[in-house]
């Protein structure tokens, strides 16, 4: 039994339980609970799935906020899977199954929202409310806000979602921005174009507005957060790309 993560799960703050069954023996999970000292633990989640002969099915269930350090990302622990099964017509019982450690997965999502955590403690990004159409493009803001500490502060890089391009317009990378020791405010002015017109894009649209930002407090490690437009800039974002692409 392993951990699993796909595209449409991480916005959904959700996890892929893989489980095999190499008999011709049906097994029922009633529920299923992911059990783990890196993760806050969430209350079984009923799933209802009969498995047959199967080398692999997956089965999602949400999981809980990571426990993560204000200063390091801490090393991930052990993880066990609790599930209520029946095997074939036998009685409904508790099962736990270990799952391998270190897993990857879990590794991963640990790293990604303690990595965020420690970059909140000091420093905030968020999409400004004016934009403004150039051309194909759209133009408008990013405001980087200091939360705490004195540390300097590096916007290293910006990235893409799966509908949207965004970059600095000054062209600037690694760093993109600095703030100074002192300073608690700056501005990015930025341009958005679409990544994608196909017609079907803008119907599945669960990670389209999550920006991420990379960053670096002080001397420290390189950390990523995801930064979200309001659902107004969100709605323009929208309208620009159905017009820039000539649906909707």
């Amino acid at each position: 039994m392993t951990l699993n993560q796909w595209r449409n799960d991480d916005p959904a703050h959700a996890v892929e339980i893989s489980v095999r069954n190499d008999t011709a023996t049906p097994v029922r999970f009633v529920d299923v609970q992911l059990v783990t000292d890196s993760l806050k633990t969430l209350p079984p989640e009923r799933v209802d799935s009969t498995l047959g002969r199967t080398p692999r099915t997956d089965l999602r269930i949400p999981y809980g906020a990571a426990r993560c350090d204000p200063v390091k990302i801490p090393p991930v622990k052990p993880a066990t899977v609790v599930a209520h099964v029946q095997v074939g017509n036998g009685p409904v019982r508790l099962a736990r199954f270990p799952v391998p450690h270190p897993d990857p997965t879990l590794a991963m999502l640990v790293a990604n929202e303690c990595g965020a955590y420690i970059l909140r403690q000091s420093v905030d990004v968020t999409f400004e409310d004016a934009w403004a159409h150039v051309g194909k493009t759209l133009h408008g803001t990013l405001l980087v806000s200091r939360k705490g500490g004195e540390d300097s502060l590096s916007v290293d890089d910006l990235g893409n979602t799966t509908h949207f391009n965004l970059r600095p317009l000054s062209g600037r990378r690694r760093p993109v921005v600095v703030l100074p020791p002192g300073t608690t405010r700056l501005e990015i002015p930025v341009e958005v174009t679409p990544a994608r017109c196909d017609p079907h894009a803008f119907a599945e649209a669960k990670k389209a507005y999550l920006f991420p930002v990379w960053a670096t407090v002080g001397s420290g490690q390189e950390h990523w957060l995801i930064a979200t437009p309001p659902p107004p800039v969100q709605a323009t974002f929208l309208s620009y790309a159905e017009k820039t692409c000539g649906v909707g």
